[in-house]
C-alpha cells in the first residue's frame, strides 16, 4: 500500500491543506484514511483533504511526501483523477 501526500500549502477554513491520495484505488485511500481517524467527509473527489496539523501523522503511517504536481501527475496517471464536473465519487458514503 502505497499513499501519496503534497506539503500543506493550500489555504482554506484558517488553515493550511495537503491532499492525500491513493495511485492503485479508492478503497486503498480510504483504508489508509480510517486508520488515521481522518473523516469521510475530508473526501473530496480523488483526495482527502488533510490540515497541516495531521502531515507528520500521515507520514508517519507510511504516506509518501511528494509534490503537489507530482500528486496531480500520479493520480491522471492512475485513471483515478476526477474532475469536478463528474461529481462525487469513491468513499463519500458510510
Amino acid at each position: 500500500m502505497t499513499l501519496y501526500i503534497d506539503p500543506p500549502t493550500w489555504p482554506g477554513h484558517g488553515h493550511l491543506w495537503s491532499h492525500l491520495v491513493s495511485d492503485v484505488s479508492f478503497d486503498e485511500l480510504r483504508l489508509f484514511a480510517d486508520g488515521l481517524g481522518v473523516p469521510r467527509r475530508a473526501f473530496e473527489r480523488d483526495h482527502y483533504d488533510l490540515p497541516s496539523h495531521r502531515y507528520a501523522d500521515a507520514v508517519r503511517a507510511g504516506a509518501l511526501e511528494v509534490s503537489s504536481r507530482e500528486v496531480v501527475r500520479l493520480l491522471h496517471a492512475s485513471g483515478l483523477r476526477r474532475p469536478k464536473h463528474r461529481g462525487p465519487a469513491g468513499p463519500v458514503s458510510r
